[in-house]
């Protein structure tokens, strides 16, 4: 089986290390990415390197067009095509949407939303080429439903959902398959700021009575890289212990 070129997107910690972990456990070429934090990022490639993963780190904010494009090139140069592109990279912020502030806003719709745009529009023409490709998205649970005091970061992650499906459509003919897992409660940075009350009463509403585990999503997004799901495109998987 050939191994894979795998892109992931906001992977030096929490739900992207899992993912670039799994590829790397899988024997795939690994490009992890970071926004700023070029020291973490440095940690995640060393980590994995350490269980003998093929990998490297990139830093580079992938909402700028340039950027992002600068990125797909250095890729191309030192390894080739971008096989399997995971959209991961995503911020969020808890509060009233009257209260944000306008660079709140466009940052947000930036990270969220802007650079899964960016990244599918520059891997897609290579992939076009090839006649193959996978591409997965990252959402949430909340871009399904809705989310009080995390409106701007739901409305990103429902247009990842339009953007899964739309591409899986017009990509389908070309053997693109683009899927996406929507995520729940995961024991990740981002839901550090619950309380352990918080938490529990969080859980107390998830049927499986936890919260997800990283690892967990890279299990599954190896998955739809695979063969093994050669018949599944534009699909919108929960990965949520049963909560929606």
């Amino acid at each position: 089986m050939n191994k894979k070129i795998v892109l992931v997107t906001g992977s030096s910690r929490g739900i992207g290390f899992g993912i670039a972990k799994a590829f790397a456990r899988n024997n795939d070429t690994v490009i992890l990415n970071g926004h700023k934090d070029k020291l973490q990022l440095d940690k995640a490639v060393k980590t994995l390197k350490q269980t003998g993963g093929n990998c490297t780190g990139i830093l580079a904010d992938l909402s700028d067009y340039k950027l992002a494009k600068d990125l797909v090139e250095q890729i191309k140069q030192e390894y080739g095509t971008i096989n399997v592109l995971v959209n991961n990279a995503g911020v969020t912020h808890f509060g009233l949407f009257t209260d944000l502030k306008q660079q709140e806003l466009q940052e947000l719709l930036a990270v969220n939303l802007n650079t899964a745009i960016n990244m599918s529009h520059l891997t897609i023409p290579s992939m076009v080429r090839e006649k193959s490709g996978i591409i997965i998205n990252i959402t949430s649970i909340w871009g399904v439903v809705g989310a009080s005091c995390e409106v701007v970061y739901a409305t990103a992650k429902a247009g990842i959902i339009g953007l899964t499906k739309s591409l899986a459509k017009e990509l389908a003919p070309s053997g693109i398959r683009v899927n996406a897992i929507a995520c729940g409660a995961f024991e990740t940075r981002m839901n550090e700021r619950l309380s352990d009350e918080e938490k529990n009463a969080f859980m107390e509403e998830i049927p499986l009575g936890r919260f997800g585990l990283p690892d967990e999503a890279g299990d599954l997004a190896v998955f739809l890289a695979s063969e093994k799901s050669k018949y599944l495109t534009g699909q919108v998987i929960p990965l949520d212990g049963g909560y929606l």
